[in-house]
């Protein structure tokens, strides 16, 4: 499957990932802790938890409704409330330090279908494929065995 395909309304700017870098960043060691968690975890887990919140983003940016989709999965559920709990934090740092929150719905569904084109392209497709995983562990590598978690080191977002 061509990564494009997937969303072909939504596009992405050329400036995202430098706009909300620490956004896709935070998304990114997100999806890196949760597969260190869960090390049965495997690419199609992830790409399905992407792909769920993008449907729910993409239908609040359309219609301006919250709509929450229930996979029957219920790891492909802690993924994305973990992504979700992510861009919460952000609009929490971004408006403690601002004032106010820049980041706007239409932009967590980019960042959301970048992160998703992203592991369609890195993943080989195969059942249990885990080269998207391997990508994200070698951007997060572990420390002398252990999993740095953000209770440990304080949050990993910075917002410019």
């Amino acid at each position: 499957m061509e990564p494009s395909s997937l969303f072909p309304q939504v596009t992405i700017p050329e400036d995202l990932p430098y706009k909300r870098e620490p956004l896709l960043v935070g998304l990114s060691y997100t999806l890196a802790q949760q597969a260190r968690r869960a090390r049965q975890l495997n690419d199609r887990d992830l790409v399905a938890a992407l792909t769920a919140l993008a449907k729910k983003y993409e239908t609040l940016v359309g219609s301006g409704l919250v709509y929450e989709s229930s996979s029957a999965n219920p790891t492909e559920r802690g993924i994305a409330s973990e992504l979700e709990k992510q861009v919460a934090g952000y609009r929490e740092i971004e408006q403690r330090q601002l004032g106010y929150s820049t980041l706007r719905d239409s932009e967590v569904l980019q960042a959301i279908v970048f992160m998703l084109r992203l592991a369609l392209g890195r993943t080989n497709g195969r059942p249990r494929s885990r080269a998207f995983i391997d990508f994200l562990f070698a951007q997060f590598p572990q420390k002398e065995g252990l999993i740095a978690t953000a209770e440990d080191s304080g949050s990993r977002l910075i917002v410019p």
